[in-house]
């Protein structure tokens, strides 16, 4: 459980549209979104960065194609695979649990706040669609009969949209900080992840950029690391994204087309575990990480929030 829990604070530490003469800003290509299921979407967004198909090192959850394969099984109707899916989403116990081989190497999955709409249309793709596994081919093949094997015969690699491309970019990134971030905590605690924050969150971030052959980088309106300030049209979107957390409102990607490149950008959410390093000072977050936070950030503006609010964003900038 412990390992679990420690990855998901590492993960999780971690858009008003821009109206310019000679920008365009868009949520996503309308004929682009016609072909992919929201679900689809949604599952990548969410639940990607633990229960990634195909990361070979480093992971901190199943695939979510062995839990399809754990929740489905003959005769299991959607309705029945919807109950049981959200009900251990938003209430993990053991008693529930449908996988205790992955209890036994990653521990209980915490609880998860997710809306009840976007974990419906999350289970809805997941059991009306064959998903992506390990060593299989990406696409939104719809599922024949009722069996859950792959059937790669005739089935062909789907073009990726802008949108999606921004998020699988940004979301590796984000699997790559969580997963260091999570082995300095298990090994020198907050104060040692702290110390890799300082030294080499904006390395491995580039790294991944030369790796999508992208720009990647995180901006906010209130840094930790004064590199990652935001520009005055990014915080255009920023206020976005916040107002869509104020209302409730399930994110979406901002796309922006500016000579011939795509900037792409998603936000940056807390949870209870990012309390610990951004929440309020003597509250949640401890004094002596309190004093090691000022002595390696003396500019930082990055405590104070509360779970479930905007933290910043991801800027993806691709071809």
């Amino acid at each position: 459980m412990k390992k679990y829990i420690i990855a998901t604070l590492g993960i999780a530490a971690f858009m008003a549209c821009i109206n310019t003469t000679n920008n365009t800003e868009q949520l996503a290509d309308n004929q682009e979104q016609e072909t992919v299921h929201e679900g689809a979407i949604l599952l990548k967004k969410n639940c990607y960065v633990c229960h990634h198909p195909t990361m070979e090192t480093g992971r901190i959850a199943p695939p979510m194609q062995y839990v399809k394969e754990h929740y489905i099984k003959e005769g299991t109707t959607e309705e029945e695979f919807t109950e049981a899916f959200i009900s251990f989403i938003k209430h993990p116990t053991i008693e529930k649990a449908k996988m205790p081989g992955a209890i036994a190497n990653f521990g209980l999955m915490p609880q998860q706040a997710f809306p009840e709409e976007t974990l419906k249309k999350i289970a809805d793709y997941i059991y009306n669609n064959e998903i992506e596994g390990p060593g299989d081919f990406r696409g939104h093949k719809k599922k024949h009969g009722k069996g859950n094997q792959m059937h790669k015969g005739g089935e062909q690699k789907s073009e990726m949209t802008k949108a999606e491309r921004g998020l699988e970019y940004a979301l590796s990134t984000k699997a790559v900080l969580g997963k260091n971030l999570m082995g300095k905590i298990q090994s020198e605690g907050t104060i040692g992840a702290l110390e890799f924050c300082n030294i080499q969150a904006i390395p491995l971030t580039d790294s991944m950029a030369k790796v999508h052959h992208a720009l990647i980088s995180r901006v906010t309106d209130k840094p930790r690391n004064q590199d990652n300030l935001a520009n005055e049209n990014e915080l255009s979107t920023l206020s976005l994204f916040k107002q869509r957390a104020n209302d409730g409102v399930e994110q979406e990607p901002v796309l922006r087309e500016e000579n011939g490149k795509t900037f792409f950008y998603f936000p940056i959410m807390t949870n209870s575990m990012c309390m610990q390093c951004h929440g309020k000072p003597e509250i949640d977050i401890e004094r002596s990480t309190l004093a090691a936070i000022k002595a390696k950030y003396p500019e930082d503006k990055a405590t104070g929030y509360s779970v479930d609010e905007v933290r910043g964003m991801w800027k993806v900038v691709f071809d």
